[in-house]
């Protein structure tokens, strides 16, 4: 896929639209593109990024039931291992891609790899929304108003930014000037070997 990361916004931007066409974090995830496609998969990445988002609004209803709260925790837990895995899946794509380019001696590693840079412009599509949103509410003071449009156009800025960042990495690491590697999250909380207070309830 050319243009990785322009077609990444385009399809961020249609994910999080489809998403508030419901703005139910229990509706159905209708990806448009073709399955096992990077588009398919930034398509679905931007939908868990998406109901994950919401489900963290819910959560913070001071009014919440407990017992919810807790299901809804652990369903952001999940949430959260799903999303990681696509990230992880996102860059062992990116790695097949520029498998057959030789590093120069003096190539270096990025601080992040594509696919966490990517997720970056998932999240950031999901606040340009919302802060558009904010900055177009007829319930709200000109003062509030203000500072939305002030923050989105923030936003904004940054999302042009990052872009601008991730096509440099991707030409650099085509160019053999960077080269990446996967590293697997290892998140010990989510594995019953290595969470203490999930193992000590073993013995």
């Amino acid at each position: 896929m050319k243009n990785n990361t322009k077609t990444a916004n385009e399809i961020f931007d249609r994910s999080v639209a489809d998403y508030h066409k419901t703005d139910n974090v229990d509706a159905p995830c209708m990806n448009p593109y073709e399955e096992g496609t990077l588009e398919a998969i930034f398509y679905n990445k931007n939908w868990v990024d998406a109901v994950q988002w919401h489900l963290e609004d819910i959560i913070r209803d001071p009014e919440i039931d407990p017992v919810e709260a807790v299901a809804l925790k652990r369903r952001i837990d999940r949430s959260n291992q799903v999303r990681t895995d696509m990230v992880e899946d996102i860059d062992t794509w990116f790695r097949d891609k520029y498998k057959d380019v030789t590093p120069r001696e003096d190539a270096t590693i990025n601080t992040e790899s594509p696919a966490w840079a990517l997720d970056r412009l998932s999240i950031l599509a999901l606040k340009i929304w919302h802060m558009r949103e904010q900055a177009e509410r007829t319930d709200a003071s000109e003062e509030h108003l203000a500072k939305s449009r002030a923050k989105l156009a923030v936003l904004l800025e940054q999302r042009e930014d990052l872009t601008a960042a991730i096509d440099t990495l991707l030409e650099d690491i085509n160019a053999g000037r960077k080269y990446m590697k996967v590293y697997r999250q290892m998140k010990l909380y989510n594995d019953p070997a290595t969470n203490p207070v999930l193992y000590a309830k073993k013995k």
